[in-house]
């Protein structure tokens, strides 16, 4: 994807309505492109669902967002597991975070201690697809065959071959491959007078994404007679009551729930 200029107003708004206008066209182009993709995962997940099993969904830094997007939310599968490491999250030490998701081993390690059933997805979340941990556990995932989706950059992907230490990515490991269709580096606005370019797309369209998936996926276990546990929003009357079953369920298999 090629940088998106804009052409900025004084107040700045014409280059964030150009940032919104870029976001809304990715979304759009999601649907087309990637329909595909976007249908391979439902099925993988539906079965997951409908074999009782979880969706866990891993990234580290800012793509960690994408797994709490589809976690506990209102309108959620109740079986997605979101793959938290503190280490590898921004809240405690940001910097020392990303050498530590360059470090070999780690991922290994949190596939272990995870101890996935044999009908567990994995959706793993890496703008760049060179994430080492996301690569780890996508060759764990694979060695004990279990699916592996992932949602990547593939222009990021392709621009950064040469950073990591593997030979191959999620790109050429995963199973299913859901191209987000973002900017090499994320960030995907020029702004005049600023250096780095601004505007990351990948937390909108990775949100996005993730609930796309989920809504096809249920709607396929529910035709199977397999209506998966979707949780409420408890803001709304009647919410709380709702998820009662569905936390009751998972809770002590979904270790964040």
């Amino acid at each position: 994807m090629e940088r998106f200029m804009t052409d900025a107003h004084a107040d700045g708004s014409a280059t964030s309505s150009g940032f919104l206008a870029q976001v809304a066209s990715l979304l759009g182009r999601l649907a087309d492109e990637q329909k595909d993709a976007l249908a391979a995962a439902a099925q993988a997940v539906s079965r997951t669902l409908i074999n009782d099993g979880l969706v866990h969904v891993f990234g580290s830094g800012h793509s960690h967002m994408v797994a709490l997007e589809g976690f506990y939310r209102a309108g959620g599968l109740a079986a997605v597991d979101p793959v938290l490491v503190e280490s590898l999250m921004l809240h405690g030490n940001a910097v020392l975070s990303t050498a530590v998701e360059r470090t070999a081993g780690i991922g290994r390690a949190v596939f272990t201690d995870l101890a996935p059933g044999g009908d567990d997805t994995f959706i793993l979340v890496s703008n760049s697809g060179r994430n080492q941990v996301a690569v780890e556990l996508a060759l764990a995932a694979r060695a004990q065959g279990l699916t592996v989706i992932a949602i990547v950059s593939r222009a990021h992907a392709a621009s950064t071959a040469h950073l990591h230490l593997n030979d191959a990515g999620l790109v050429e490991l995963a199973d299913i491959v859901i191209d987000n269709l973002g900017a090499a580096g994320d960030a995907a606005t020029a702004v005049p007078g600023v250096a780095a370019p601004m505007g990351p797309t990948s937390t909108a369209t990775g949100a996005a994404i993730i609930h796309a998936i989920a809504m096809d996926a249920a709607a396929i276990a529910a035709a199977a007679g397999q209506t998966p546990a979707v949780f409420t929003s408890s803001n709304v009357p009647g919410g709380d009551e709702l998820n009662v079953a569905a936390i009751a369920r998972y809770r002590g298999r979904v270790r964040s729930l």
